[in-house]
């Protein structure tokens, strides 16, 4: 008798720069690139990212990170840099979702667990959870709460980020069983350089877990 099938883990390679690392992350097996519209040495203006786009296999998703953007303005990069979602990382109303439309992740930071109740309140099926900084909206590094994970992964369809590397994201996935995980510093030679050598041992981590978590499942 087969066990119940153990989804793959979804794979968001964040902070994207150049097109090498966008074309690096497709062929290793990432499902998404995001670029940052906001205050960060990682920011890439529109027009670059337009040019990066264009290159790029058409079922990886291509994601634009804003930071208390306005709809105006998140409306405006979306067209010039034919991006496919939106990430909102700053401290928009759930109203922003509807003036700028239905393809809206928004980024929760786990700084205790009110962030649970944020979630709740967004009423979103799909979220990223990202590690709290008082530095930055995102894109530190910093490890995440453990705890807070696993617990916000029982309100919908969590991405989780925060401190990820080839070294712990395996074991993140399998204590958290997150939907999804994102990774930018995580992968990176310096900041917006990707390490194309990293991205293949992450996405490797990743799949290895996921098949840990098959094998587990399966009956003897």
């Amino acid at each position: 008798m087969r066990g119940a099938m153990i989804r793959q883990t979804w794979i968001k390679i964040c902070g994207i720069t150049r097109s090498s690392d966008a074309m690096a992350a497709a062929r290793s097996g990432a499902d998404a690139v995001g670029f940052l519209f906001a205050e960060s040495p990682r920011r890439v203006k529109p027009e670059v990212v337009r040019t990066i786009v264009q290159d790029l296999p058409p079922h990886l998703l291509r994601f634009g990170v804003f930071v208390d953007a306005n709809p105006a303005e998140i409306a405006r990069v979306v067209s010039v840099a034919e991006i496919d979602r939106i990430q909102l990382h700053g401290f928009e109303e759930p109203m922003v979702r509807e003036l700028v439309g239905t393809r809206v992740v928004k980024a929760f930071r786990a700084r205790d667990e009110l962030v649970l109740q944020e979630i709740q309140e967004w009423n979103v099926d799909t979220f990223l959870l990202d590690a709290w900084s008082p530095e930055a909206a995102g894109g530190t590094g910093r490890p995440f709460d453990r705890d807070l994970g696993r617990r916000a992964a029982k309100l919908g369809r969590m991405i989780l980020a925060g401190g990820l590397t080839p070294e712990n994201v395996g074991k993140a996935i399998r204590e958290i069983r997150p939907f999804g995980v994102d990774v930018s510093s995580g992968v990176e030679e310096s900041p917006g350089i990707k390490d194309m050598a990293k991205i293949q041992a992450f996405i490797d981590a990743v799949r290895a877990a996921d098949g840990e978590l098959a094998r587990s499942s399966t009956p003897a």
